[in-house]
């Protein structure tokens, strides 16, 4: 039997490498880890149900616009 880790067993029937985690484009990590934290509560609550990733995307991108951040900082 392999015990290679998860990623590596591509090959085995119906496992699959990790998913890689979405990124927001233009918003450094602490923003990120803030888009993260929002995504995942409001998946875990079922508060926006199907929209729980754009809800978070569009509160972090207006938190960052209101402290006046520039692309990438």
């Amino acid at each position: 039997m392999d015990i290679s880790p998860l990623p590596f067993r591509e090959k085995e029937k119906g496992v699959h490498a990790m998913p890689r985690k979405k990124s927001l484009k233009s918003v450094g990590e602490k923003e990120q880890r803030q888009y993260e934290h929002m995504k995942e509560s409001a998946e875990k609550s079922g508060r926006y149900g199907d929209r729980a990733e754009e809800v978070a995307a569009r509160t972090v991108m207006k938190q960052h616009k209101e402290k006046g951040h520039k692309k990438g900082q």
